[in-house]
């Protein structure tokens, strides 16, 4: 199949590292690929690395930026059309909001102009029985299949744009949108149920096919237990006592990361425990500010930032701590919470979206968003019972490695493509 793929830009992220792992076996399988992004502005990092050397070809698009611009966006919009008419695919697959809208609005405008695939298509409006006299066959998820006019259009969700902790015009704004855009959707692809459940209870693509493909983790590098000479290596650098238990928290220091929820508990659990660190993986926009709070409240010694750390990296981060905290409020499925499986760390979440199908009683512990003394006793618990930490990790390390697999991810895409196309 040719295939092209559309995402906003490629910064360190999970819907950033979940699309490369696509492309990248999508390829290896055989198909032509094309993955088109715009430019990786932001404190937040880069992959364009990744996808030097890789079967697949990308495409720049300077206009392209996650910022609402009217004058760049349609000519984002203009430039998605002229790339699709050139590279003819078969398969437009967006990812994230902006390249999401888009990229379906231009692949949509472009149906039925290329290809045999296609001809013959049966009008939508012909009766269900008129339908399956014509030959219309009934598909695995309950939902009548029919022959689909090129190109193809596919939607991930890996998080969703409107969200309680915004205003409700910028909402009403967001999912009118996104409505809008899912009536040029073919089929929604989501890396957690809960996006589904969220997205059809506001009527966004109610009547189209939606399928969970839990996002993908490269998970060797994770379950490749590092050698306590390199752990200690890692604790030295950032000046983390042996004896420490040390909470991590790997995410963008950005709004809605939940990073103050965890200085608060800091301000508790530094009293009760002499021997815990808290490791804050990640930068962004929030730095100084969270740097401000940690002095204020006189936790400096108590605290370790890393940065923006590559991801070949994260593993090493995770293997060398105790546990994983993390306390975004919102997100579509946070790869961090099964990377920290993986690793045979228990995670502390949030229940917010998606976490819950992963963090649970016999993997973590789930905590109300905003509670902090929940948060408070959720980690008391586990800094001082090693014990539980270690069965927690062996349960959740088998919970997720097969979920979770690269192959079990792009097997599922694939076969929606092959229904679309059948």
């Amino acid at each position: 199949m040719k295939i092209v793929h559309i995402i906003t830009r490629l910064i360190l992220g999970g819907a950033q590292e979940n699309t490369l792992i696509t492309c990248k076996l999508l390829a290896e399988r055989g198909h032509e690929v094309a993955l088109v992004t715009g430019p990786a502005i932001g404190p937040e990092g880069q992959l364009f690395d990744q996808t030097k050397g890789q079967k697949y070809r990308t495409i720049v698009i300077d206009e392209m930026r996650r910022a609402i611009d009217p004058r760049r966006d349609y000519a984002s919009y203009v430039r998605l059309k002229e790339l699709l008419r050139e590279l003819k695919p078969d398969i437009v697959h967006t990812h994230s909001a902006k390249a999401g809208i888009l990229g379906r609005f231009a692949a949509w405008s472009l149906k039925g102009q290329w290809g045999p695939r296609g001809e013959g298509i049966l009008p939508l409006y012909l009766t269900a029985a008129r339908r399956q006299d014509a030959g219309e066959t009934q598909g695995r998820d309950g939902l009548a299949t029919k022959t689909i006019l090129r190109p193809a259009v596919v939607h991930s969700l890996h998080g969703l744009s409107f969200h309680p902790y915004q205003g409700t015009w910028l909402n009403r704004f967001y999912i009118a949108v996104e409505k809008a855009a899912a009536k040029r959707t073919d089929y929604f692809i989501s890396v957690a149920d809960a996006m589904t459940e969220q997205n059809k209870a506001e009527g966004i693509g109610a009547d189209k096919p939606y399928v969970t493909a839990y996002s993908a983790i490269d998970e060797e590098r994770f379950l490749t237990q590092i050698q306590d000479e390199t752990r200690s290596e890692f604790r030295r650098r950032y000046n983390i006592p042996e004896n420490a238990v040390v909470l991590v928290t790997i995410a963008r220091l950005f709004m809605l990361k939940g990073h103050e929820y965890i200085i608060k508990s800091a301000r508790e659990l530094s009293k009760r425990f002499d021997n815990v660190i808290w490791l804050f993986v990640g930068d962004g926009n929030l730095a100084d500010d969270l740097r401000g709070q940690i002095q204020f409240h006189g936790l400096t010694d108590r605290f370790r930032f890393t940065g923006l750390m590559p991801p070949d990296q994260i593993p090493l981060a995770i293997q060398s701590c105790d546990i994983l905290v993390h306390c975004s409020l919102r997100e579509g499925l946070a790869r961090t919470l099964p990377q920290a499986m993986l690793c045979g760390r228990p995670a502390i979440s949030f229940d917010v979206d998606g976490a819950r199908e992963v963090v649970n009683d016999n993997t973590g512990r789930l905590v109300e968003p905003k509670d902090t003394g929940r948060l408070i006793e959720a980690c008391a618990e586990l800094i001082q019972d090693k014990a539980l930490r270690e069965k927690l990790g062996r349960t959740g390390r088998e919970s997720v490695r097969t979920k979770f697999a690269p192959d079990t991810m792009v097997d599922t895409i694939e076969e929606v493509y092959r229904r679309l196309l059948a």
